[in-house]
C-alpha cells in the first residue's frame, strides 16, 4: 500500500472518528434527554422496545450493511471508467430491493399488534403495548430512508468522500433531540419517535442524496431483475439479512429478556448499552468504516499479506478499548449519574443502569475488535462463513441470557451481552487467521493479553483509592461524581504511564513519541513562519511537521 493511500487512509479515519464521536457524544445528550423527560418507567421501555420491528425490518435488508455490500460492486465498475454501469445497478437495487422494503413496511405496520407481543412477550400491560405499538408505526417508515441513505452513503464511499456521510448520524439524533424537547410537552415520550423519523429522513436520505448527487449518482427507475449484479448483490448480502450479527442481537435479546424482568429494567439495560458503545464507537466503528475501503481495494488486487498487516495493526490499536473499560468500570456509578440522574431519573435507576453497564464493560474489547474483524472477510466478498459462525456464536449465547436473566437479573444480561461478544469475536478471528494464513496473529493475542494484565492492577488500585476517596467526596451529587470522575481520571493517566514503562509496553512508548514528534514539529513550523522563513517544499515539509503533503493535482481527495 502507497502511502498516498495510507493519508487518504488517515484523514478518512479523523473525518469519520470525529463524526462517530460527535455522534455518539449526541447520543448520550439524547438520551440524557429522554432520561431526564421520561425517567425508566413504562413509556421509556415502550419508546425503547419500539425500535425492534424497524430494526428486524433494517436487517432483513441488510440496509446496515449497504456500504459493505454495495462497495465492491460500484467499485468495479468505477475501476473499468463505467460509471453509467454502477448508477444502472444502483438504481436496479433501490427500484426492487427499496419497493420490497415499502411492502415489508406496510405489513408491519399493519400486523404492529401481533409482532410486539412476539418480540416483547414479558410485558404484556395494557399502557405498555399501547404506546410500544404507536411509536413502532411511527417509526416503521424511517428504514425507507435509511435504506436509500445506505446506497447513497456507499456510492459516496467509493468516491472517497466522506464528509457529508459522517453528518448523518449528527442530524438523526439531534433530530431526536429536537423532536423531544418540542414535543415531549404535548404528546409525552412519542415526540423522539417522531423526531427519529424526521432525523432520519433529512440526514440519512435527502442530505446523502445531494452528497451522492456531487459524487456522479444517476438514478431513474430500472426494475431489470435479471441484472447479472443484482443476483451477486443479493448473494452477498442473503447472509447477512439472514444472520445475526454481534450488535443486532444484543439489540433485539437484550430487549426481548429485559422484558421478562421489572419495569423500567428494558430502560436500564439501553442507557447501560448507549453508555459502553461511545467507548466502542470512538475506537472501532470509526477505524472499521475508515479502514473497509482501503482494506476491499487491497483483497481486489489480491494483496492479503498487506491486508493482514494493516487488520492487525488496526486490531491491536482497538486493545485501548481494554484499560479504558476498566477506569469506567471503576466510575460507572459517577458516569451514570452525570449523565442521567435528573427530574424524572431517579438515584435507584442511576444503580440499575450502573450495575448493567459493570457487566456490559467485560465484552467491549471484543465489540470494538469485531468492527474489524467482519470488514476483513466482508472485504474478500465473503459474508457467508461470519454470518454463519456468528450466527453460532449468537444461538450458543442465549442460554447466557437467560440463566443471567433470571439470577442476576439486569447484571445477568449485561454479563451475558459480554460473554455472547467475547465468543463471536474470538471464533471469528480464529477463522480468519485459518483461512488467510495471518502469521501476525499471535502478535495481537499477545498485546490484548498484555493489556489486560496491565489493566488489572490499574483497576484495582483506582478501586481501591475511589473507596478511600467516598467519605470524602459526595458522589451523590453532580458536582461530587465530576470532582471524583475528574481525579480518577487523572491517576488514571499517571498509573497507566508507570505500569507501561514496567510492563515494557512498545507500542506506548512509540506512542508517547510520534506525539511528542508531532508536538515538536508543529513548534518547528510555527517558529518558522514567525521569523518569516522560506518555506519547505512539499517533501521537506512532512518530515518536519509529521504531517502528510497535500495531494497533487489530479489525485481524488476524499
Amino acid at each position: 500500500m502507497t502511502g498516498g493511500v495510507y493519508r487518504k487512509m488517515g484523514l478518512a479515519t479523523l473525518i469519520m472518528t470525529v463524526s462517530v464521536f460527535l455522534s455518539r457524544a449526541l447520543g448520550v445528550l439524547r438520551e440524557s434527554t429522554i432520561a431526564a423527560l421520561g425517567g425508566a418507567g413504562v413509556a421509556v421501555d415502550a419508546y425503547k422496545a419500539a425500535f425492534i420491528l424497524p430494526e428486524i425490518l433494517n436487517h432483513l435488508l441488510a440496509s446496515g450493511f449497504l456500504s459493505i455490500t454495495f462497495i465492491p460492486i460500484v467499485a468495479r465498475y468505477l475501476a473499468q471508467d463505467d460509471a453509467a454501469g454502477a448508477w444502472r445497478i444502483a438504481s436496479t437495487i433501490i427500484t426492487l430491493l427499496g419497493g420490497l422494503l415499502a411492502l415489508l413496511t406496510l405489513a408491519a405496520m399493519v400486523l404492529t399488534p401481533q409482532l410486539i407481543a412476539i418480540v416483547v412477550p414479558g410485558r404484556d400491560d395494557p399502557q405498555f403495548q399501547a404506546m410500544a405499538i404507536r411509536m413502532t408505526r411511527i417509526l416503521l417508515p424511517a428504514q425507507l430512508f435509511f435504506f436509500a441513505g445506505g446506497i447513497f452513503m456507499a456510492v459516496q464511499f467509493v468516491k472517497e468522500r466522506f464528509l457529508v456521510p459522517a453528518l448523518a448520524p449528527l442530524i438523526y439524533n439531534l433530530g431526536i433531540i429536537l423532536g423531544g424537547l418540542l414535543l415531549t410537552p404535548r404528546m409525552g415520550v412519542e415526540g423522539f419517535a417522531w423526531g427519529a423519523l424526521a432525523g432520519a429522513l433529512i440526514g440519512n436520505c435527502l442530505l446523502q442524496w445531494i452528497g451522492a448527487r456531487r459524487a456522479g449518482l444517476r438514478l431513474f427507475f430500472s426494475p431489470a431483475w435479471r441484472h447479472p449484479d443484482l443476483s451477486a448483490y443479493i448473494r452477498l448480502t442473503l447472509p447477512l439479512m439472514v444472520g445475526l450479527t454481534m450488535t443486532f442481537s444484543t439489540e433485539i435479546f437484550s430487549k426481548f429478556f429485559g422484558s421478562y424482568l421489572p419495569a423500567g429494567a428494558i430502560a436500564h439495560i439501553d442507557y447501560a448499552w448507549r453508555i459502553m458503545l461511545v467507548l466502542v464507537a470512538f475506537f472501532g466503528q470509526a477505524v472499521g468504516v475508515a479502514a473497509y475501503p482501503f482494506m476491499a481495494r487491497l483483497a481486489a488486487q489480491n494483496q492479503l499479506a498487506e491486508m493482514n498487516r494493516l487488520l492487525n495493526n488496526t486490531l491491536r490499536y482497538l486493545a485501548l478499548v481494554i484499560p479504558m473499560a476498566g477506569l469506567l468500570l471503576v466510575v460507572r456509578h459517577e458516569v451514570v449519574r452525570i449523565l442521567f440522574e435528573r427530574r424524572a431519573f431517579l438515584p435507584a435507576d442511576t444503580q440499575a443502569t450502573a450495575l448493567a453497564l459493570a457487566g456490559m464493560l467485560l465484552g467491549a474489547a471484543a465489540f470494538a475488535a469485531q468492527t474489524v474483524v467482519n470488514r476483513g472477510f466482508y472485504a474478500t466478498r465473503n459474508t457467508l462463513l461470519p454470518s454463519v459462525y456468528g450466527s453460532a456464536a449468537v444461538i450458543a449465547g442465549l442460554p447466557l441470557y437467560w440463566i443471567g436473566m433470571t439470577t442476576l437479573g439486569v447484571l445477568g444480561v449485561g454479563l451475558a451481552i459480554s460473554c455472547s461478544a467475547l465468543i463471536q469475536v474470538v471464533l471469528l478471528y480464529t477463522l480468519w487467521n485459518r483461512r488467510s494464513g495471518n502469521s501476525g496473529s499471535r502478535e495481537v493475542y499477545r498485546f490484548y493479553g498484555k493489556s489486560i494484565l496491565l489493566t488489572i492492577p490499574v483497576a484495582v488500585l483506582l478501586l481501591s483509592i475511589h473507596r478511600i476517596l467516598l467519605p470524602w467526596i459526595d458522589t451523590t451529587a453532580f458536582a461530587g461524581s465530576l470532582l471524583m470522575l475528574m481525579v480518577q481520571g487523572v491517576l488514571f493517566l499517571l498509573l497507566m504511564a508507570v505500569a507501561a514503562r514496567l510492563f515494557n509496553i512498545e507500542e506506548a512508548r512509540i506512542l508517547r513519541q510520534r506525539i511528542q514528534n508531532r508536538f515538536s514539529g508543529k513548534h518547528k513550523a510555527h517558529s518558522a513562519t514567525a521569523q518569516s522563513a522560506p518555506q519547505p517544499d512539499a517533501a521537506e515539509q512532512q518530515a518536519s511537521t509529521n504531517k502528510p503533503p497535500k495531494p497533487p493535482k489530479g489525485e481524488p481527495r476524499p
